[in-house]
């Protein structure tokens, strides 16, 4: 079997090769990758050690995906991975225009639909929690609760709730309307995209919405997940400060560790004969979900002492409380996050001391 990870010498798709290689018997691994972003570099000569064929291409250039040949599956993690990207190059961080950012994630993946119809390939795409709609998120009914690891905000199931979203968190029928940000707007174009050229060609597509991805290996990046950057900031004494939603670091995210994510793809592979176009929910769910403040008083813990300031902001894009219901595809494919919160949290800790 014949498999073409984009983005793939990336922080997922890195750990994405890693794990075909390690999982999958009689499994060619290429990983197509730009390298614009900072870090994917290092991780070129690791993945050839492995024996993954790293070839330097743009999902942007339909003549890339010509010149590698015929594959069975192609994994789509190449993206722009901000919900700011595209909005202004200091907000973003990456310095990617509007334009880009279209390019990126809408125009390579159209690049990719075609390849893997010429190639009647499977497509695996990677999409993310921000297809959902920004103003029903934004008007979740919530509530302020503490458990043994700090306050955060949670569902107030006593409440009305709005259709697709209960304690355990957002199903996949939760509303995408607009707006979603430009970067969820391409993720759902892409999706869409997606699931008619699977209608039309026949061809096998699963479409994995994922929450926050955290682990070892991150650089931490602001656009790479609150988790890594929060506890590196910690880590290097660096400014940190609660913004918005009362100035006490309320706000919840879920994350989720790559290593999970690939072992669900490689069921979902696995499976796929037959099966119907389907989009899913990844994350690590409810049991996941942490708080900036139990972050920190994680981080506090762990790394020492270190101050964070609090302002009442508010910025574009920033929502209160976003956590997945996975409960779908644990039904579908008996699938359930190994990793915990406090075992990714050490593993970041853990490089990031080591990194210096």
């Amino acid at each position: 079997m014949r498999v073409l990870v984009t983005g793939g010498c990336g922080f997922v798709g890195s750990a994405i090769c890693r794990g075909l290689v390690a999982n999958s018997t009689g499994c060619h691994v290429t990983a197509l990758d730009s390298f614009r972003r900072a870090g994917a570099e290092t991780n070129r000569a690791p993945l050839q050690r492995l024996g993954v064929s790293v070839v330097h291409g743009d999902v942007r250039l339909e003549s890339d995906f010509d010149a590698l040949g015929a594959f069975d599956w192609i994994i789509d993690a190449a993206a722009e991975p901000s919900v700011l990207a595209g909005t202004t190059a200091e907000a973003a961080g990456t310095g990617t225009t509007t334009r880009q950012l279209v390019e990126h994630n809408l125009i390579g993946t159209i690049n990719l639909l075609e390849a893997a119809a010429r190639w009647q390939a499977g497509v695996v795409i990677l999409s993310t929690s921000r297809v959902y709609s920004i103003p029903a998120l934004a008007s979740l009914p919530l509530m302020e609760s503490e458990d043994d690891r700090g306050p955060c905000l949670a569902i107030d199931a006593s409440r009305p709730l709005p259709s697709g979203v209960g304690p355990a968190g957002i199903t996949e029928t939760f509303s995408t309307a607009a707006p979603v940000s430009l970067y969820g707007a391409t993720k759902l174009a892409s999706e869409t995209l997606a699931m008619e050229y699977a209608h039309r060609y026949g061809t096998p597509l699963f479409i994995n919405r994922c929450g926050v991805m955290a682990g070892a290996g991150q650089f931490g990046r602001a656009d790479q997940g609150i988790f890594s950057w929060w506890i590196r900031q910690w880590i290097a004494k660096q400014p940190l400060a609660y913004i918005g939603f009362g100035g006490r670091g309320l706000q919840v995210r879920d994350c989720l560790h790559p290593e999970d994510l690939t072992a669900l793809i490689l069921l979902q592979m696995q499976s796929a004969r037959g099966a119907e176009p389907a989009i899913f929910n990844v994350s690590g769910g409810a049991a996941s979900a942490t708080s900036l403040a139990q972050l920190s008083r994680w981080c506090a813990k762990r790394c020492g002492h270190h101050a964070v300031s609090a302002t009442d902001q508010s910025r574009p894009y920033d929502l209160a409380w976003v956590v997945l219901d996975h409960a779908r595809v644990a039904q579908r494919f008996d699938w359930r996050p190994a990793r915990s919160t406090v075992s990714i949290l050490a593993e970041i800790a853990d490089h990031s001391l080591q990194a210096g």
